[in-house]
């Protein structure tokens, strides 16, 4: 392959150019651990695929006869991968080869609940991370809330406390340790559309009409009531809109959407608190 064109080498350095040819070609290949976000159809036998990796964050990459018997089964949302990533130039989509470490969903493939809780969580990890970015926490909490969706425990509050973090590391995280009035950390029941700051039930009352319920559960480690996980993901809802997808003119994920209403069905339902 010939040396790309912007390849600082200096005659007469060999060693310099070994290590400077070394840096430029990590850049076109890597090798990294990945989790299916996305994956539509690419002409008769591709696979567009969207990852998010450990060490290189959410990337796209085309996957030949990725519609093939043989590899449908391995690029299914939330699958974890063993691939690699290979392109002429960094900034060009690449081609992803993979092979399947684990098929996290096959093991509640029949609850629909959890089924749209990672779905949900994978479209909007796909719609808000930046591309080409490391973001390694982003990457070990979303294994870690699959992990919970696999054990069938704790995954509701989890998913919460999920899009928390992800809010967190995107920049706009919540500050819940104190009253954005007083100061104090005690009877914090709201949540500051503006600020993202807790708020008391003595400061937040003459305004409580226009404050975001805080649900205790995100405070201290009890069992979330479906009500408190409807409060949760509302109260998360709202600045994945308005601080990180409406400023770039888009909406959040359907898949999200579809999950909001599995939480209020189950809880209209049933009446408990989720697993």
């Amino acid at each position: 392959m010939d040396a790309p064109a912007n390849l600082p080498i200096k005659s007469g350095e060999g060693q310099d150019e070994l290590i400077t040819a070394t840096i430029e070609c990590d850049r076109m290949q890597w090798h990294d651990t990945g989790i299916v976000l996305a994956s539509r159809r690419h002409g008769e036998r591709a696979l567009l695929l969207h990852v998010l990796t450990e060490e290189h964050g959410r990337h796209a990459g085309l996957v030949r006869n990725g519609q093939s018997a043989r590899e449908r089964g391995t690029y299914v949302i939330g699958n974890r991968l063993d691939l690699t990533w290979r392109a002429r130039l960094s900034e060009h989509l690449g081609t992803i080869r993979a092979e399947l470490e684990k098929s996290h969903a096959a093991s509640f493939i029949d609850d629909g609940p959890r089924l749209a809780a990672l779905a949900s969580a994978a479209a909007l990890a796909d719609a808000t991370l930046p591309d080409q970015e490391p973001h390694p926490r982003a990457f070990r909490g979303l294994l870690d809330l699959i992990g919970a969706l696999e054990r069938d425990r704790g995954w509701a509050e989890r998913y919460v406390r999920w899009e928390l973090d992800l809010l967190a590391e995107l920049g706009f995280g919540l500050d819940l340790a104190s009253c954005a009035a007083t100061g104090r950390n005690d009877n914090l029941i709201y949540v500051s559309p503006r600020s993202g700051q807790a708020v008391s039930a003595s400061a937040g009352e003459p305004y409580r009409d226009k404050l975001l319920v805080l649900p205790p559960f995100l405070l201290a480690d009890t069992r979330p009531s479906p009500g408190e996980l409807t409060d949760g993901l509302a109260l998360t809802g709202f600045f994945f809109e308005r601080r990180v997808v409406e400023p770039h003119g888009r909406k959040m994920p359907a898949a999200r959407a579809r999950f909001v209403d599995a939480v209020g069905r189950m809880a209209t339902i049933s009446g408990k608190v989720l697993a």
